[in-house]
């Protein structure tokens, strides 16, 4: 997925980039940061920050490694931990990649120094969902976002009066409707196959149940089973009853953007990142959102959400894990999380939101992941990464018509199956 932060698109590799110039220190007077990149805007407040926390710590400079988002999260970060000069604070996603580098032994336990430090304080006590393992907990909150909704066109939807649908069935005919007066229902651009990924997977997660979800994205349990299977049955649904645009996999999704933007279709799956992006491309345009419906007889929680929390962590192995804190804490200080604002993120502490001057939509989303009974991970973000693509382009086979649930299924086990060795 190629989001990670609401509104920021990784845009460059800047390797070795430094806080500030100065004399050369050792290894431990070094505080190395390694994320992927965020875009210029808010890499010019890490540096800010990185010139605020050099004054107050003096011997100590800061340096970072911003990579681009698809490197850092395959080979980058992996690399980076295992080299020689490893980064003391990096970026992950919440969830069960922390969960990986808890047990790779690559994230510090950083409990209590939340606490003495007046760090946590500063959140929150739900920003820190996926962070804490067997009580403990091992990433400090930077952003968040609802992967998925349903956005659709409210003119769309008050010309044909139509209500935003709250179960499976009422979708089909809200769908039906659309495409009864000449309008596609559903636009997607799926060519980088994690829009319908995110889409689908919560889906299917609703109909198998996060367990079942979970447990074959870990290889666990087979995909191929009649309980996945009935879940792409919905999705085939779709394709069949020519509810889904022809060319679902053949645009990417800011193209879908656009035609929904521009109202060729009345809805469009896709995550929070949207809002800004339709302030920019589309003022005038009215939209609203809905979260999945709810599928009867899933297995599922019908009221989850699928969405990323993020941030950073502390690694285990670092000599100035003390350090690492502070920075966070000065990184989320109510004047940092302003500049933070202003460079177009959405900071995870209480002092990140700005409700009055913040987007409507925007602090709805916001609302609907931090009350989430159940937080859903994406299969690109929570999971192994091959793991992902394989069921990301079972998906596309489905939602495309190109197989069916069963022949994307049996193909998705045997491209996974070397991964079992």
């Amino acid at each position: 997925m190629k989001k990670w932060a609401l509104g920021c698109i990784a845009a460059i590799t800047a390797f070795g980039l430094a806080g500030c110039s100065g004399s050369s220190k050792s290894d431990e007077t070094t505080l190395r940061i390694a994320m992927g990149s965020p875009g210029e805007g808010l890499i010019k407040v890490w540096e800010d920050i990185a010139k605020t926390f050099e004054s107050e710590h003096t011997g100590i400079k800061v340096e970072f490694n911003f990579q681009k988002d698809d490197t850092y999260q395959t080979i980058g970060l992996p690399n980076l931990l295992s080299g020689k000069n490893a980064p003391d604070l990096y970026f992950e996603w919440a969830g069960e990649r922390l969960e990986t580098r808890v047990k790779d032994g690559f994230a510090a336990d950083i409990t209590e120094k939340l606490q003495s430090s007046g760090l946590k304080d500063q959140f929150t006590e739900g920003s820190f969902n996926g962070m804490v393992l067997d009580g403990k907990t091992y990433m400090i909150p930077t952003a968040g976002d609802v992967t998925n909704v349903i956005f659709y066109n409210k003119q769309i939807f008050k010309d044909l009066g139509l209500e935003p649908p709250t179960t499976w069935e009422q979708f089909l005919e809200v769908s039906e409707k659309v495409k009864a007066a000449g309008i596609t229902p559903i636009v997607a651009g799926n060519k980088e196959l994690w829009p319908a990924g995110n889409w689908i997977g919560h889906l299917i997660s609703r109909v198998v149940g996060e367990q079942a979800y979970s447990d074959a994205l870990q290889l666990k349990q087979p995909f191929n089973t009649p309980e996945f299977a009935a879940a792409y049955g919905y999705v085939k649904t779709l394709w069949d009853k020519g509810y889904i645009n022809d060319s679902v996999n053949a645009i990417a999704d800011n193209e879908a953007d656009m035609l929904f933007f521009n109202g060729k279709a009345a809805m469009h799956p896709i995550g929070s990142w949207l809002v800004p992006t339709a302030v920019e491309e589309a003022p005038e345009l009215e939209m609203g959102y809905f979260n999945l419906p709810s599928i009867a007889g899933g297995q599922g929680n019908q009221d989850s959400v699928i969405g990323v929390l993020n941030g950073m962590v502390v690694n285990k192995n670092s000599k100035l894990i003390d350090e690492a804190i502070d920075f966070m804490k000065l990184y989320s200080s109510a004047e940092s999380s302003k500049k933070l604002s202003e460079a177009g993120a959405v900071p995870m502490t209480k002092d990140g939101i700005d409700e009055a001057a913040m987007n409507p939509l925007s602090l709805s989303l916001n609302n609907l992941m931090q009350n989430a009974p159940v937080l859903v991970s994406p299969p690109d973000t929570g999971y192994v990464i091959e793991i992902a693509t394989a069921l990301n382009k079972a998906t596309s086979q489905v939602l495309g018509g190109a197989k069916t649930p069963e022949e994307a299924l049996a193909e998705l086990d045997t491209t996974i199956a070397p991964l079992k060795k």
